[in-house]
């Protein structure tokens, strides 16, 4: 094991220079020194001294297709040489046959009619929902969100993300949320079976509508103060929490009762990431909004966007000029889209993704039999969880799972000759989950490497 890394002269420099002149608004360095990195490539990248670290958290997600894909750099660099922009206001090839792609596709799937709206990235796009959201239900701000959930940190999307934090310096912006628990099997009640507890969590949503005193219905015109559901399928900051299987199933039964909308945050499990196009495929349920963002471009450029039901986003209800963004719909992030969609409809990606899914999930089990500190493990697709607990198997323990992230940052440990990296995710309510999120492209003896590494680590952390 080695001493604490210090940096080279040359990444010294920029440091110092990150250090004086970037906003860290947007920076957490969960290593010192930080690591500054020079190249990737499929499942790995490199930094400054030409060390290799596997990544299993993909960007949070973002670049599911593996680094510098092949194939999707090559759809950028061609849409370069012939129509590399244009004002949003103008029509493209690719922005309409990419919303056609993603509308067709939601009609097989939930049997709806409905349209595209793009935006360049996923807070953005959740703004863009909360206003179909709002225009749709005659101005109501008032949303439900999960406790853990995380939607952006642009003001409206924070005003749903249930980190408080993310509010405390900034107060309010129109939307409110009433954050529901989410069916968190590992830590909910003990005695109940993993659907008991789905339909509990329900039933403990619908007493909300039970009387007017519950302060959210008026039984006498039929209303509720409520416009809309917001929620991540698989929730995503919140520790890849997978719920129940029946617990969307029940839990949209309630909103179409008292006609709340369900929006289906998709950005960070979608485009496989579960194993299907959408994480709430499934579930069995229609939603009436998806967002989406991240993977659609592989990470190659910052568009996303959302579908709505033809009744919430027509033109004559959701008019031109609603919402505008200048990069909207650009044809470098449609034609990266366009090819994401061509090649994952070449072979049976989603058999593709579970397989490999149920593979690593099957040997991060095998982990927690030898390892106490493995609380809990679970997986859907490659969105896989592995919660490091105190000796009892249960205590959340940050600490160690901080520890086990800096070793991992270290770029010394060895397998079969190697000297390698390994980069996690930290998530979870007590950031206490690893959170892995390997590109969809990973192989078979990557991930192999990936639990050789995961051993290692939990191995120091077990005898410092």
């Amino acid at each position: 094991m080695s001493d604490i890394r210090i940096a080279s002269a040359e990444d010294q420099i920029l440091l110092d220079k990150e250090a004086k002149y970037c906003s860290y608004g947007d920076t957490v360095h969960y290593i010192e020194p930080p690591r500054i990195f020079s190249r990737c490539e499929g499942s790995y990248v490199w930094d400054t001294e030409d060390q290799a670290y596997l990544d299993l958290q993909m960007w949070y997600s973002a670049v599911n297709f593996g680094y510098a894909n092949p194939r999707l750099n090559n759809a950028l660099k061609q849409q370069i040489d012939t129509l590399p922009q244009i004002a949003s206001q103008y029509l493209h090839k690719g922005k309409i046959e990419l919303s056609e792609m993603i509308a067709v596709d939601a009609k097989n799937k939930f049997g709806l009619d409905g349209r595209v709206h793009f935006n360049v990235g996923g807070s953005q796009s959740i703004e863009d929902s909360l206003k179909v959201v709002r225009n749709a239900t005659n101005g109501k701000s008032l949303m439900f969100a999960f406790e853990g959930g995380y939607h952006g940190r642009t003001l409206g999307a924070s005003s749903i993300t249930s980190s408080y934090r993310y509010r405390r310096r900034y107060g309010h912006f129109g939307e409110r949320a009433q954050f529901i628990p989410f069916p968190y099997h590992f830590r909910g009640p003990k005695g109940m079976t993993k659907e008991e507890y789905g339909s509990h969590c329900v039933q403990q949503f619908a007493r909300l509508f039970e009387t007017e005193y519950n302060g959210v219905w008026d039984p006498k015109v039929g209303q509720s103060e409520y416009a809309a559901f917001y929620v991540e399928p698989i929730q995503g900051t919140g520790g890849y929490v997978i719920p129940p299987m029946n617990f969307y199933r029940e839990l949209k039964h309630v909103l179409d009762q008292h006609g709340i909308l369900m929006v289906s945050d998709e950005i960070q499990m979608g485009f496989y990431r579960t194993g299907k196009l959408w994480s709430i495929e499934h579930f069995d349920v229609q939603p009436d909004v998806i967002v989406f963002g991240k993977a659609l471009t592989n990470g190659l450029n910052p568009l996303g966007g959302i579908w709505a039901r033809e009744a919430l986003i027509n033109p004559k209800i959701f008019p031109p000029g609603s919402t505008h963004s200048t990069f909207a719909s650009n044809p470098l992030g449609t034609a990266v889209g366009l090819e994401m969609f061509k090649m994952t409809s070449e072979v049976d990606y989603g058999a593709m993704v579970m397989a490999k899914g149920k593979y690593f999930l099957e040997g991060l089990q095998d982990l927690q039999k030898r390892f106490p500190i493995i609380g809990d493990v679970d997986g859907l697709g490659l969105a896989l969880r592995c919660e490091i607990c105190g000796p009892d198997g249960f205590t959340p323990d940050k600490a160690t799972l901080d520890y086990m992230v800096e070793e991992g940052m270290k770029g010394d440990m060895v397998v079969d000759g190697q000297k390698l990296g390994l980069i996690l995710d930290v998530g979870g309510y007590y950031k206490n989950v690893i959170t892995l999120a390997p590109s969809l492209e990973i192989s078979y003896p990557e991930i192999d490497l990936g639990l050789k590494l995961l051993e290692q680590l939990l191995v120091r952390a077990t005898k410092r």
